[in-house]
């Protein structure tokens, strides 16, 4: 469609692909061997699933069979994530069922094999890009998205989520986010307007896949027919968050390849993309509602270069009129951006109006007290569970909350 115009690379020529050959793994790949990563793997019982992808890929004799392969086994990594992640089928390990970590883990396996596979038959970088892009979309859910007809009288909801991030930090880190689109993808809750159907999906912590529009296109098929959307990361410490207002700017800060990016969210034409776009969420209702042990708020703060200006000015109550934007209400991170490119998304689509949409900050994902030393530290504990799993049960609280509100 028009608005995802320029966004496809063009393709190499034959001489060109059969002069390039397997890839160096990515930074982000490239911590699976660590410790952390292979004990989540192991005690999750998805320590499987790099090794006999990696088998299935090596035995194919086409670029076809190999493209059929990645959809498949793509497609088994979202589902078994979310069959257990929904108490189905064995846990495979010790480790909670609630944990999105095994996913994030064993997708970089995945990706890893495909980057570095030097096939008999050869595979130049126009295909090879073909198939992580297709392991991108299935194992994250993209391509599994199912709602019932309209004729059932059942409500849409999409939750989007995130992957664990600041991974040098702490390697042990998983993203709150993440484990709420695994619980809730295909699920069912009840509100005042009857049933409605969440599917979920995940996005990368990656500043070029934004840039490549992997937002867009994944969202610009189903926000003409759902009745709610929330986008959702990771934020601030002891508190959720409904950002009232999102900003047209990175801020920098290093993603999960340590690649920075700085300066105005670079979104396909049509029109000069607006500095701020905003929520239409039902906020007023989600913070006054108990929808849990966290506080819940209308979060309204931005950053801004007002008019006439050159430096940032913090704005508790929004931007003002013709203001540039330095942060959002999210920041400038990558939650931001999510929420702008989202909404701006259904802005140009003329749903503004119409479709309850925007952007909820979940708060940050703590081990238990003694379990804080990222070096020393274990992979999980019982505090780390629970608090897990209140954020997965108060998101889903907003969520009703939100319909109940605004499907009236």
């Amino acid at each position: 469609m028009a608005l995802l115009a320029g966004l496809v690379a063009p393709a190499t020529t034959a001489a060109a692909r059969a002069a390039q050959g397997a890839l160096t793994p990515t930074v982000e790949e490239q911590r699976l061997d660590k410790a952390a990563p292979q004990e989540i793997l192991r005690r999750s019982g998805f320590d499987s699933v790099a090794p006999d992808f990696a088998r299935d890929l090596t035995r194919t004799h086409s670029f076809e069979q190999a493209r059929g392969i990645v959809v498949r086994d793509g497609t088994a990594l979202w589902r078994h994530a979310v069959h257990r992640a929904q108490g189905r089928g064995p846990a495979g390990g010790d480790l909670s069922r609630d944990d999105d970590r095994p996913l994030y883990w064993a997708r970089l396996g995945m990706t890893r094999d495909v980057r570095t596979w030097e096939p008999d038959f050869g595979i130049g970088d126009a295909q090879r890009s073909a198939l992580l892009d297709q392991l991108e979309r299935t194992s994250r859910g993209r391509s599994d998205i199912r709602y019932p007809s309209r004729a059932t009288g059942i409500k849409r909801i999409l939750v989007t989520g995130f992957d664990p991030f600041t991974l040098d930090q702490d390697i042990r880190i998983s993203n709150p986010s993440g484990a709420v689109a695994l619980a809730l993808d295909g699920k069912v809750i009840q509100t005042d307007s009857g049933p409605a159907r969440i599917e979920a999906v995940t996005f990368p912590v990656r500043w070029q896949d934004f840039a490549n529009g992997t937002v867009e296109r994944t969202l610009a098929p189903y926000l003409p027919k759902v009745d709610l959307y929330t986008t959702v990361s990771q934020g601030r410490t002891g508190r959720f968050d409904v950002e009232r207002t999102n900003g047209a700017w990175r801020g920098g800060y290093p993603d999960n390849d340590n690649i920075s990016s700085t300066g105005t969210i670079p979104v396909a034409a049509p029109a000069t993309p607006p500095q701020w776009t905003t929520t239409t969420l039902p906020y007023k209702a989600i913070v006054t509602a108990h929808t849990g042990r966290f506080p819940a708020y209308d979060h309204t703060e931005v950053t801004e270069i007002p008019t006439g200006s050159t430096e940032p000015v913090v704005r508790p109550d929004g931007p003002t009129p013709g203001s540039t934007a330095r942060e959002g209400g999210g920041g400038n991170y990558l939650s931001n951006e999510i929420a702008y490119r989202a909404t701006l998304l259904r802005d140009r689509l003329g749903l503004h109006d119409t479709l309850p949409g925007g952007h909820v900050h979940t708060p940050v994902l703590q081990f238990g007290a003694g379990n804080t030393d990222p070096a020393t530290g274990k992979i999980t504990d019982p505090q780390f569970v629970r608090n897990r799993l209140a954020i997965i049960a108060q998101l889903r609280s907003i969520l009703t909350t939100a319909a109940n509100t605004a499907l009236k």
